[in-house]
């Protein structure tokens, strides 16, 4: 007999702007991520019948036996570091990105994919969850949803709708955090490019060029230059520009990507002004692929 699978809420969980805090103060953000999870998340894990799966450096995987705990455990986390977070400066803040999924029983199947791709478009502070989870728990408890429609979520072929959770009265979660204070000069964060290819070599490639241009514009003492250890927290997510000048404090933000065809690479880059969504056009290379070493690129100056 074919056993019954049995559905699960698959919660993942991430820090905001770990890297960013682990550069300004290891040791104490360390020590707070403990005192959190010691005093708040765990024991309302517990509370809720969750089971930790996995746990990183900044964040962690639970299984719930039901959408109503996951959901329960996640806006009470949520709420409550709003105000353990109250008294802190800015840009001190821990913050969780939480997601939350209804999948199968298997915990390492694609409802943790899923989960993971939700958390990554959860604002600091915020909750996204799947339609799947927004059935179960509209109506039942006090939470509004807010319909974000499909956007694409990578790795991921079927289209999923998405939610944004937010309580309808109490302690509000976050619609948008707070901004972290800007530089007195021009500031920029690059994000990793993206490949449009499964070839390993294509994605090293690709690095290598987000690498090289954050080295070339550190140069510059007029320019704020976001290291590389932060603004690659965003590689494999889809982040939203304005989220990231607010995560890292930034005014302008440079996105690009790598395309192969044939021995040829394109290279396309785009600056974005992150408060506006203002783009100043792309700018394209197109150069032969490299062998071992990386190519210096040149793109056109805006």
């Amino acid at each position: 007999m074919t056993p019954t699978r049995r559905l699960a809420a698959i919660l993942a969980a991430d820090v905001a702007g770990y890297s960013r805090l682990i550069g300004a103060d290891e040791e104490g953000t360390l020590s707070r991520l403990r005192a959190h999870r010691s005093a708040l998340i765990d024991p309302k894990i517990a509370e809720h019948r969750g089971r930790i799966v996995k746990t990183t450096g900044d964040g962690m995987l639970v299984e719930f036996a039901s959408v109503i705990d996951a959901l329960r455990c996640a806006s009470e986390v949520q709420t409550a570091m709003t105000e353990r977070n109250a008294a802190a400066p800015v840009d001190m803040r821990i913050e969780f990105r939480i997601g939350i999924h209804q999948g199968d029983g298997d915990i390492f199947g694609d409802g943790v994919n899923i989960a993971a791709r939700l958390e990554g478009l959860a604002e600091p502070g915020g909750i996204c969850v799947s339609a799947r989870v927004q059935e179960d728990g509209a109506g039942k408890l006090d939470l509004a949803f807010e319909d974000l429609g499909e956007p694409e979520l990578k790795n991921i072929a079927r289209p999923i709708r998405v939610f944004r959770v937010a309580n309808r009265g109490g302690a509000q979660l976050p619609e948008h955090p707070a901004m972290l204070p800007l530089p007195d000069k021009p500031s920029v964060a690059v994000l990793p490019f993206a490949h449009m290819s499964a070839d390993p070599e294509q994605e090293f490639f690709a690095n290598g060029i987000a690498e090289d241009v954050i080295t070339a514009l550190s140069r510059y003492p007029s320019l704020f230059v976001i290291a590389r250890n932060s603004s690659f927290t965003y590689k494999g997510r889809a982040v939203d520009v304005k989220q990231v000048g607010r995560e890292l404090g930034v005014r302008y933000v440079l996105e690009g990507s790598l395309r192969k065809a044939g021995n040829r690479n394109r290279v396309t880059a785009q600056l974005v002004e992150a408060e506006t969504g203002k783009t100043s056009g792309p700018s394209a290379l197109t150069a032969s692929s490299p062998t071992s070493s990386r190519c210096k690129t040149r793109l056109p100056r805006r």
